[in-house]
């Protein structure tokens, strides 16, 4: 059976029985199996999606562990109990438990009606004031914002990646905060330019934001499928801590040049936008911290 994927394999070439008796037709008899037979051989060793090591057994629960136990759903002031339930539902469909519900309404029966076999996500919920109780309460390494209206170029905060792009380079081994917005206007620009990375879902312009589950499913399905990616090792992700330093060498270097204030202010936005897509290691972090620092310095000698 042909699965999605599999490479296609030419048909063998059907031969009169009647000419196989002639030397030069058992000559190309001979090439034609021999060049099918290679064909052949080819296409079994072609390397499908990725490309990447099979992981043990231990491996892939381990990392299917870290992918339930290390991505925090957030949900920002929702305003309706009933979106809570089909939020939870939806993160039961692929898998994910911890749902963090920022200055939510009261928790009434419909949100635990409406989760259905989701109800035990919104039993479990933690329940925040404001974003910042949560991030430092959780210790969050990584913050992605959801928004509707992506930006340009020239509104760096809501420069987003796709969904298939955050599932691909996500790396779940690090805490990870997906947030979600209000109903009615969704994240605020500050709350958005708070994270470190901005995901958008391309829609028709006529009718561009979704509802909150149907976005949702989206984005958990990209993650859920994708959650097995990080087999190769060497490839740690670099931490929240790694980064903030390397940003800081940046902020003194932007700092030390003869430019207007927004300009410093918009150099370091963008090169916290790029570190942050680009998902770096954390020898990729150090390389590039000890470069600031000699920068730096040279700086310092003229």
């Amino acid at each position: 059976m042909i699965k999605i994927g599999d490479t296609a394999v030419s048909e063998e070439k059907v031969v009169d029985t009647t000419t196989l008796a002639s030397p030069k037709n058992e000559e190309y008899s001979k090439a034609e199996k021999k060049s099918t037979s290679t064909k052949k051989s080819k296409s079994k060793t072609q390397s499908r999606g990725t490309g990447r090591p099979k992981l043990t057994k231990a491996q892939e629960e381990k990392e299917i562990n870290q992918f339930k136990e290390n991505i925090y759903i957030v949900f920002v002031e929702c305003e309706t109990p009933g979106n809570i339930g089909f939020l939870a539902r939806t993160m039961a469909n692929f898998g994910l438990k911890n749902l963090i519900l920022i200055n939510p309404p009261k928790l009434t029966n419909e949100a635990y009606y409406q989760a259905t076999h989701g109800k035990y996500i919104v039993e479990s919920a933690k329940i925040y004031n404001t974003l910042d109780e949560f991030y430092q309460s959780q210790r969050i390494d990584f913050k992605v914002a959801s928004t509707g209206m992506a930006g340009g170029s020239y509104n760096l905060n809501r420069i987003p990646i796709r969904p298939e792009e955050l599932g691909k380079t996500l790396n779940a081994s690090n805490k990870i905060a997906i947030l979600f917005g209000r109903e009615g206007d969704g994240l605020s620009n500050k709350e958005i330019g708070d994270c470190d990375i901005c995901v958008s879902i391309p829609t028709d312009p006529t009718y561009p934001i979704m509802n909150i589950s149907h976005a949702a499913a989206i984005i958990f399905y990209e993650l859920f499928k994708n959650r097995h990616d990080y087999g190769v090792e060497g490839l740690q992700e670099s931490t929240a801590l790694e980064k903030e330093y390397l940003l800081n060498d940046m902020n003194d270097l932007i700092n030390s040049l003869d430019i207007p204030d927004h300009k410093k202010k918009n150099g370091l936005k963008a090169f916290k936008n790029i570190i942050n897509r680009a998902f770096i290691t954390g020898r990729e972090a150090h390389t590039l911290k000890g470069i600031l620092r000699r920068l730096k310095n040279k700086l310092g000698e003229e």
